[in-house]
């Protein structure tokens, strides 16, 4: 199993849209995805700004490039994306799982 991370902020004021956006668009079509294990979206809120990371859980690479694309470390946006986040990380973090 793979555990991909990607981070982005956005301005404090935007939040809680682009969070509305993450639970009714992003989480979904992770889950939708053949190979998904489950998504999460994890934020923390500051004065100034909101703190995204979302965490998903994968069978494999091939599976994370049914979601990404060829290679499987380029981050995926959605069109709102430019519109909310502060800078467009270019790359997710992947890693390897052990579980009991």
């Amino acid at each position: 199993m793979i555990a991909r991370l990607w981070e982005g902020e956005v301005p404090a004021q935007k939040g809680p849209q682009y969070l509305e956006y993450m639970r009714e668009i992003a989480l979904r079509d992770y889950a939708a995805t053949p190979g998904n294990r489950g998504a999460w979206c994890l934020h923390r809120s500051g004065e100034e700004t909101v703190k995204i990371v979302m965490f998903t859980l994968w069978d494999d690479l091939d599976s994370i490039r049914a979601f990404a694309g060829d290679d499987p470390t380029v981050a995926r946006y959605y069109d709102f994306d430019p519109d909310y986040l502060l800078e467009m990380t270019p790359r997710a973090l992947h890693f390897d799982v052990m579980a009991p």
